[in-house]
């Protein structure tokens, strides 16, 4: 069921890889709520994963930029007002890479060179799109802007090498600018926490699988899937959170909140 929350609202979705993204869970329950959206992502995403075809069905054209260069997101604002017709009223930033994890080197073992990437891609991308939309005067009065976050920033997590870091400075950056494009334009920008789901990046973790069945076991209400994801994002996208901002919110079924549960102990989730 759908109730048209975004109708003539126009939005950017970053991060569309494939169909196991979440940025392609918000994109479809956008255009799904009556939103006109535009896809992005570097021109890499194009050979490794279906983007146009997923551009194609929600009716929105790929215009390809690199979150990480300035001069990229400059030409992205430009072109996303031209072809929606006006501002943008609300972006998700689903950016994160972590060569580190990929290369499945522990936190204390983590190469500088690539920490330094991961800060860049995965957090410092959020400012540079801010900055850049603030320069541009790209988004509308009121507009929303929603990252994607983990736990993780403020709990050690196991086999999440330097994204720990990446997200707390990502969520540093959300508090930050949320304060000044609220004064400037009453610009929301708010954070997800969202349960570990199995997109593509997330599988380049070790243990996966098992860090999944714990995590279920502890939470109350079990692990959020992509698309209760993308319902969250489409509240913040809309006009019944105008005064919700600079927040990081929990859709993890209570894991952030759940010390121990009976479950847990019963499924021996622990492996012990």
């Amino acid at each position: 069921m759908t109730h048209q929350l975004l109708q003539h609202k126009r939005g950017v979705i970053f991060g569309v890889l494939d169909r196991d993204s979440l940025a392609w869970a918000v994109a479809r329950q956008c255009k799904d709520e009556g939103a006109a959206l535009v896809l992005t992502n570097t021109e890499t995403s194009l050979r490794l994963g279906p983007v146009l075809e997923l551009a194609a069905e929600v009716e929105a054209p790929f215009i390809p930029a690199d979150a990480t260069n300035i001069d990229d997101l400059r030409r992205l604002w430009q072109e996303a007002q031209q072809h929606l017709g006006g501002p943008i009223d609300f972006v998700l930033h689903a950016v994160a890479q972590s060569d580190n994890i990929r290369r499945h080197r522990a936190y204390e073992e983590a190469s500088h060179s690539y920490l330094m990437h991961t800060l860049d891609v995965s957090a410092l991308s959020l400012h540079k799109l801010l900055q850049t939309a603030m320069e541009a005067d790209a988004l509308s009065e009121g507009a929303s802007v929603v990252t994607l976050t983990y736990i993780a920033s403020e709990q050690a997590m196991a086999n999440y090498s330097d994204m720990g870091d990446a997200k707390a400075l990502l969520e540093s950056i959300a508090r930050n600018f949320g304060r000044a494009y609220g004064e400037r334009k009453g610009v929301r920008i708010n954070c997800v926490s969202q349960s570990p789901t199995p997109t593509r990046a997330a599988r380049q973790c070790e243990s996966m699988d098992r860090f999944r069945h714990y995590v279920n076991a502890l939470a109350p209400l079990g692990n959020a899937d992509a698309e209760s994801c993308a319902k969250v994002c489409t509240m913040l996208f809309s006009d019944y959170t105008p005064h919700v901002t600079m927040q990081t919110i929990y859709n993890d079924g209570g894991f952030a909140h759940t010390g121990l549960t009976d479950r847990v102990v019963k499924e021996n989730a622990f492996g012990i």
